[in-house]
């Protein structure tokens, strides 16, 4: 179980680096005044990745008989669905305002410090 577990945490890892990639290789169109600042494909399928693993692993947890804090947990999912909104609705335009783009990378950084350091 407890290797099934570490598998999920790599996935959800993954997920991650997908949605922060994603977002930092557009900070160079955005230095660059914006003109074609957009969510790529590959940051809403992180955010995706996150949201599955994530709940996949609180659910692992908790069979394994392991403590869970529903709070943090609570919170991270929060965040997730925030940027999951912002992801879904903005993934067709071809311009995302800077604000927008900002709070996903913001919001994105949250999540992992959340996960890091709450404890």
């Amino acid at each position: 179980m407890d290797t099934l577990i570490n598998v999920f945490v790599g996935l959800h890892i993954l997920g991650i680096a997908a949605l922060l990639g994603g977002y930092l290789t557009q900070l160079k169109v955005m230095g660059n005044g914006g003109a074609q600042l957009r969510f790529v494909p590959g940051m809403l399928y992180g955010a995706a990745t996150m949201l599955v693993t994530g709940v996949t692993l609180v659910a692992l947890t908790n069979a394994h008989h392991h403590p869970v804090d529903n709070v943090k947990i609570g919170v991270k999912l929060a965040v997730l669905v925030v940027i999951l909104g912002l992801l879904y609705v903005k993934r067709d335009e071809e311009r995302i305002d800077r604000a927008t783009f900002g709070a996903v990378g913001a919001l994105t950084v949250v999540n992992i410090f959340i996960a890091v350091l709450w404890t």
